[in-house]
């Protein structure tokens, strides 16, 4: 057990430079995993099932009964995010379809579950920051076929369907099946629920290996692109994280919730993203979505840094 803590804590410290890491060697060495691009959707699906299974029935109460600060949570995110993506994806990209949609997609996907960790870290209320997650979750496989079809129509013609059911397959079914478990196998569930951490990261990293191995020979068609690309993606994450944290402060919810709400704004689960462009518009779609993953969680994992150290000082000066 004191293992797998300290591995599950080497992994959520360093998370950056786990992704950095292995995006690099996935682009330096593609044909290495060849075996494991398939294998994309089942681990999205085992992060939205391992959520599932840990996500804590009282605390998810709790927030139900006074769900003001959840609900605002959501309403920046699908309006700040949302708005900023397809301002940045006309502005930067109007010529170039494939990456305006990529743009679009990677800012209407529910949010990223990194958002959850650095929460934590940030010493943001976690309960808030997972109960968002699950109505992002929820609310999805609709919102997002419906912005997408909407604003990125124009640069690519979008089918409502199968992306809808790509979705409900990849992020609904497993998420509902992990809560189900959890509510008929409580006991069991809860001698398992300190390994989902640890698996949900392990998920994530097989992911990271498949997306960008898949997306290797399209990022390498467009290196002159790509510094464009990463400036969008950077304003695309931190304009929402200010704008969410600045206005939930300022529609007076404590600071806790506020951190929760910050990371939900700005962090969107980019590693979805990027497989549905792959799988809907083609490889060039993708890259947006995995630039966007790597500044998510490196502005993410700078903005967690910052308040930890804040909440230390806080907690020093009363002691």
């Amino acid at each position: 057990m004191k293992t797998i803590q300290t591995i599950s804590k080497i992994i959520s410290k360093y998370l950056p430079i786990w992704i950095v890491l292995l995006s690099i060697i996935a682009y330096a060495i593609p044909d290495a995993f060849i075996s494991i691009r398939q294998l994309t959707g089942f681990g999205l699906g085992t992060i939205f099932f391992l959520m599932g299974l840990s996500l804590s029935s009282e605390k998810l109460l709790e927030v139900i009964k006074n769900p003001k600060y959840a609900l605002l949570g959501i309403l920046l995110k699908w309006t700040i995010m949302v708005g900023v993506s397809i301002g940045i994806a006309y502005i930067f990209f109007g010529n170039q379809a494939e990456i305006a949609t990529g743009i679009i997609l990677a800012g209407t996907v529910p949010s990223g579950t990194s958002a959850n960790i650095y929460t934590f870290i940030a010493g943001g209320e976690v309960a808030l920051s997972i109960t968002m997650a699950t109505l992002d979750t929820f609310i999805s496989p609709v919102l997002t076929p419906v912005l997408l079809q909407t604003f990125a129509g124009r640069f690519i013609p979008i089918e409502f369907w199968p992306l809808f059911l790509n979705i409900m397959y990849i992020v609904f079914f497993p998420l509902i099946s992990g809560l189900l478990i959890q509510w008929k196998f409580q006991r069991q569930v809860e001698k398992f629920t300190s390994y989902t951490s640890v698996l949900s990261q392990l998920a994530l990293f097989l992911v990271i290996l498949s997306v960008i191995s898949n997306a290797q020979q399209a990022l390498s068609e467009n290196l002159s692109v790509l510094p464009l690309v990463f400036v969008a993606v950077t304003l695309q994450v931190s304009i929402p994280m200010g704008a969410g944290y600045v206005i939930s402060r300022w529609l007076g919810a404590p600071e806790r919730n506020a951190r929760a709400i910050l990371f939900h704004t700005g962090i969107c689960n980019t590693a979805l993203a990027a497989t549905l462009a792959m799988e809907h518009f083609g490889s060039l779609a993708a890259v947006p979505a995995v630039a966007n993953m790597v500044m998510n969680l490196t502005i993410g994992a700078l903005m967690a840094s910052l308040f930890e150290n804040k909440f230390r000082l806080v907690a020093d000066g009363n002691s």
